[in-house]
């Protein structure tokens, strides 16, 4: 009798087996499919954002995935997500990859694996110019409420590196900040350029903000993709590795962060292996 109950699992057992099998290998996957699907956020100027004109998600990070999809010889699809589905969507096989601000973390890279890094982000915190007086340094939060966006690395950090903080957090940046116009929070935790874009666009509110010019810490990004996928890793890191010998990347940062642009930024690393 148990012999065959072993019997007729054996064929469950293979099919799984097989499923796993087929699962691991998501470069074969994309290739057959034709299709490179890309989680990034979509709400994240200039990273991933939509163009006002076109509508069409635009950015940074989605130049980068055009051109792995055009490395791979597959169309591109842009799935928006929110920060908090960024591991889970790419764990339940709704995404190949993520490009959506991915932070390394520890905790991240036991769950997922990461390509090599295409940028690094200071984490800094947004604070309301009247408080400027009394919140010069990010000590000065201590004790205090910040607001960060559920899941990030902005909140891990700020529970990690200020005494006694107490993060309230929102599903995207927009919500996040509006807590801190409103004061229902001493300050905004979140990458540079996010935080600068919030700045800019108060200097016609009547709440003014400040960026405390000290990093709460500094974050490399990378793209992220299921864990043990190395044909596919290996083509992501190939297509930013020729990117950056090129030259080619720094034609891609200048589009985005160029002296023209929203966010003139010097570009102070280059991609590599993320060190954790």
């Amino acid at each position: 009798m148990v012999f065959k109950n072993i019997l007729k699992c054996l064929p469950l057992v293979a099919c799984l087996g097989m499923a796993n099998v087929a699962h691991a290998d998501a470069l074969s996957d994309i290739k057959a499919r034709g299709t490179l699907v890309c989680g990034t956020l979509g709400t994240s100027e200039p990273f991933s954002f939509q163009d006002p004109k076109t509508r069409q998600v635009v950015g940074y990070e989605i130049d980068l995935c055009n051109k792995i999809a055009a490395d791979l010889g597959v169309k591109l699809e842009v799935k928006m997500i929110s920060v908090a589905a960024r591991i889970p969507e790419l764990a339940g096989g709704r995404v190949d990859l993520v490009a959506a601000n991915l932070g390394w973390t520890p905790e991240r890279a036991q769950q997922i694996d990461y390509s090599y890094q295409h940028y690094v982000s200071p984490q800094k915190i947004l604070i309301r110019r009247d408080d400027a007086g009394t919140l010069k340094t990010n000590a000065d939060l201590a004790g205090k409420r910040v607001s960060a966006v559920a899941g990030s690395s902005s909140e891990s950090g700020a529970k990690r590196l200020i005494p006694d903080v107490t993060t309230v957090t929102f599903k995207d940046p927009p919500t996040a900040f509006v807590a801190l116009q409103q004061r229902k929070v001493s300050g905004f935790v979140g990458s540079e350029l996010m935080l600068l874009k919030f700045k800019q666009d108060a200097e016609s509110s009547p709440v003014k903000l400040d960026i405390i010019e000290e990093p709460l810490f500094v974050e490399p990004w990378g793209i992220g993709m299921r864990k043990g996928e190395d044909g596919l890793r290996n083509e992501v890191n190939k297509v930013l590795t020729k990117l950056e010998t090129s030259g080619e990347l720094q034609t891609i940062f200048d589009r985005w962060f160029g002296p023209d642009t929203k966010f003139p930024t010097k570009r102070v690393f280059k991609v590599e292996e993320i060190k954790g």
